[in-house]
């Protein structure tokens, strides 16, 4: 079994989710860390299959034995009014039974999130993500104020995890300040990951 890994999971409709995992996943690399990125097929509202049991392009669908088997997690999701989007949400709901062995206990977590507009729900949408990682025994690690981009973003960017404003640039692309404010949450949790398993 691989020791040590952080995954990235996450679900992302217009690539700006994305973009933060992979910032995300940056950072830790630069502190050494072996990476999963990891994202959820999306969901149907009827009862048809909306997406082939392996993705045709971009990445791997998450496994519950990647959640086991990981050190560390940064989850994220784009903001649905104020709530995680439904693809990840239906993923996560099937992990009661993870819940009930203690599965994930101990190992620690960041969220991150992106919304299309200023004050879209992004902390309410974070703290959502968190609340999950609460239930299953996780460590919560924030974004401190030391990331001095942090002081001054004018997008994206919280103390309780990385985020994205879209319409700020129109874009999916990471500002500079949200993309330093990922990467160094990514570089942060590695650290916190080494210094648990050490």
């Amino acid at each position: 079994m691989e020791k040590n890994f952080l995954l990235v999971l996450f679900y992302s409709a217009s690539g700006s989710v994305k973009n933060l995992a992979h910032a995300i996943a940056d950072g830790a690399e630069n502190e050494s860390m072996d990476i999963k990125i990891r994202t959820v097929p999306k969901v149907s509202p009827s009862v048809e299959k909306s997406d082939p049991d392996v993705p045709n392009s971009g990445e791997i669908y998450c496994t519950k034995e990647d959640l086991i088997s990981c050190s560390g997690l940064a989850l994220g999701s784009p903001t649905r009014f104020g709530s995680m989007a439904a693809p990840l949400k239906y993923f996560l709901d099937t992990t009661g039974d993870l819940w009930a062995t203690n599965a994930l206990e101990n190992k620690p977590g960041i969220a991150f999130t992106s919304t299309g507009s200023m004050h879209g729900g992004q902390e309410v949408t974070i703290f959502n993500l968190i609340t999950f990682m609460l239930h299953h025994g996780m460590i919560i690690s924030g974004t401190p104020y030391s990331f001095t981009n942090l002081n001054k973003t004018k997008s994206g960017g919280t103390p309780y995890g990385p985020s994205h404003v879209e319409n700020f640039n129109s874009s999916n692309e990471l500002t500079k300040d949200e993309y330093e404010i990922a990467k160094n949450s990514g570089a942060r949790l590695a650290q916190l990951i080494k210094k648990i398993n050490a």
